[in-house]
């Protein structure tokens, strides 16, 4: 493969700034293949397969360095790790808790409101309790057909 200085050059300083370790995967089999090693020697250096190779060197050709960027780096949490560890202490203080009484703290004390119940529920999971009984008895439990069954 004939490639100019310019775009190796580019790739190198693409890897010294310390990208994402799957963009730093990305660009060191690229650069590993403008060298001249051959695919089996990429493969079993960094754990690719030919196709990674094929694919990644592909698409650094037709866009440079800007294809090997992570497309979505991901979302950042909407609380803080000493937030989220405090508002986790906060649940393991209490004896009976509530969803709708976590969102109001949550956004009382931090001003964020998730967009997903899941996020809560992750809370009262990593909190070590189950968000599914949260209620001091089952609300649907009707207290004269328990006596019925009980009584007899």
């Amino acid at each position: 493969m004939v490639t100019d200085g310019s775009m190796l050059e580019d790739l190198t300083d693409f890897i010294d700034s310390n990208p994402d370790a799957r963009e730093l995967k990305r660009a060191v089999a690229v650069q590993m293949f403008l060298k001249g090693y051959q695919h089996r020697e990429i493969g079993e250096s960094i754990g690719v397969s030919s196709g990674f190779i094929s694919k990644w060197t592909g698409i650094y050709e037709r866009l440079g360095v800007l294809g090997l960027k992570l497309g979505y780096p991901g979302s950042v949490g909407y609380l803080e790790p000493e937030q989220r560890q405090a508002v986790i202490a906060w649940l393991k203080r209490k004896n009976y808790w509530h969803l709708g009484e976590l969102q109001a703290y949550i956004e009382a004390e931090y001003e964020v409101v998730f967009g997903s119940k899941q996020s809560y529920y992750t809370l009262f999971k990593q909190a070590g309790m189950s968000w599914k009984k949260t209620q001091p008895r089952n609300p649907k439990a009707d207290p004269e057909l328990v006596e019925k069954k009980t009584g007899d």
